[in-house]
């Protein structure tokens, strides 16, 4: 049986909430994580028939604990078979005698059936969804693996759904996430806010997630299809609320608002047989106006009381292309300017290679090429396809055509994404007809 859609929505916003409650209790992460899967596949069964309860937070937490302490008291039944086997053995050695060992400190279960509450801490009182962001996004690990503990643990995909966004065997995927795991546990970390010197870092890093995990979704690194609807969803959901829980942080607000004008474009983005259509060549009357209306009016409202940070600018920049109802009517001199602002605050290869295209556009081809050239000794970025297919497109715009095809063949050569690949290729293919 199907999960209605509002139930389904609900328990996703709630899984990390309860799974940062009993997380933050307990601090077996596992453990936790399996507690609150019992307790949310319990609700996917029994409240579409029996109805939403008055606290459904309250309801999974407490179904969670009752499957965690359940959980213990098996583990801990068979320690004490394993003991009573050893006694019988006095050759051999014993158990730890200080019994079962727990992750993040003693039996739970010792001297109480189930952990008492903290003042303060009823259900709804807490939401730790922010916290657990902060534990997915530790510094010791690695961003690829910050980025499937984050969709495990926050965005609640399945292992199996994260190895197949990503192109890789399942079986590797549950093994990042396990190291992952594993690796938090072993940097000793703690389920508590970081200390006020090192929050903004971690928040950084935080935002860095969820804008990968956008990026990924809206144009596929590789395999057969440009875009990935349930990553970019999720990178959206998961920044919502994380602008809800920090509404005063301007790149928080500022990234959500860069999801939403970005992802507003998608309906647009491809045609017959998902071919690639770039935004010059797109329909706009099929850009999506509530995404474009919500995106501007908080990046408008982010710039007037926040210093602008990169998320802001690159958000500032996608609502100056919505607001052009005509490619001909984009206001590329202030796009360069934003991006000129973005290079200061945050300096990387990919912000020169769009720097170019605006300046190409703002004062002609030659000059965005010029700046094109500073980056052929970056390696960061000089074997990239993007940097060959932006290389093209501006001798295009230059007019020559030779040069403009041998570039665009070099980019199909290099992409991984078939449909950027056949874009590629048929760019190509037309400059050869012209020079037929």
């Amino acid at each position: 049986m199907r999960t209605p859609p509002a139930v389904e929505d609900l328990l996703r916003t709630l899984a990390p909430q309860v799974l940062g409650t009993l997380v933050r209790r307990h601090g077996a992460f596992d453990a936790c994580e399996d507690a609150v899967q019992e307790a949310l596949l319990a609700a996917a069964v029994q409240w579409p028939g029996e109805g939403v309860p008055e606290s459904p937070r309250g309801w999974l937490l407490t179904v969670a604990t009752r499957r965690l302490t359940d959980q213990w008291r098996s583990e801990r039944a068979r320690r004490d078979r394993e003991a009573a086997v050893f006694a019988r053995e006095p050759d051999e050695p014993g158990p730890d005698e200080n019994g079962p060992r727990y992750p993040w400190g003693d039996d739970p279960l010792k001297g109480q059936a189930r952990p008492a509450p903290r003042s303060g801490d009823r259900p709804g009182d807490r939401d730790d969804t922010l916290t657990l962001l902060f534990l997915c996004c530790h510094p010791a690990l690695s961003p690829s693996s910050q980025v499937a503990l984050t969709l495990r643990a926050v965005g609640e995909l399945t292992t199996a759904q994260i190895a197949r966004a990503f192109l890789v065997p399942e079986a590797t995927m549950a093994q990042r996430v396990s190291r992952a795991k594993a690796k938090i546990k072993s940097a000793g970390a703690r389920f508590v806010p970081p200390p006020p010197d090192e929050r903004d870092a971690r928040l950084r890093a935080v935002l860095h997630v969820l804008y990968l995990v956008f990026n990924e979704g809206y144009t596929a690194s590789s395999g057969p299809d440009l875009q990935r609807t349930d990553l970019t969803a999720e990178a959206i959901r998961l920044a919502r609320g994380l602008h809800g829980l920090l509404p005063d942080d301007g790149e928080a607000a500022g990234l959500l608002a860069l999801m939403l004008l970005t992802d507003a474009r998608r309906p647009a983005r491809t045609g017959h047989g998902g071919l690639l259509i770039p935004l010059t060549e797109q329909d706009r009357t099929l850009w999506r106006r509530d995404a474009i209306e919500e995106g501007t009016a908080l990046i408008t409202d982010a710039l007037t009381w926040s210093p602008p940070g990169p998320y802001q600018v690159q958000a500032a920049i996608a609502a100056v292309h919505a607001e052009a109802a005509r490619p001909e009517d984009t206001d590329w001199p202030q796009i360069l300017a934003l991006y000129r602002l973005l290079a200061h605050l945050s300096p990387n290869p990919m912000v020169t290679l769009n720097e170019a295209v605006a300046l190409a556009m703002a004062s002609g081809p030659s000059a965005g090429l010029d700046l094109l050239r500073t980056l052929d000794g970056d390696d960061r970025v000089a074997g990239h396809h993007r940097l060959a297919a932006v290389r093209a497109h501006l001798l295009e715009m230059a007019g020559d055509t030779d040069g403009a095809r041998d570039a665009y063949q070099e980019a199909a050569r290099r992409t991984t994404s078939l449909p950027e690949q056949r874009y590629l290729e048929s760019r190509a293919f037309r400059l050869n007809g012209e020079n037929a």
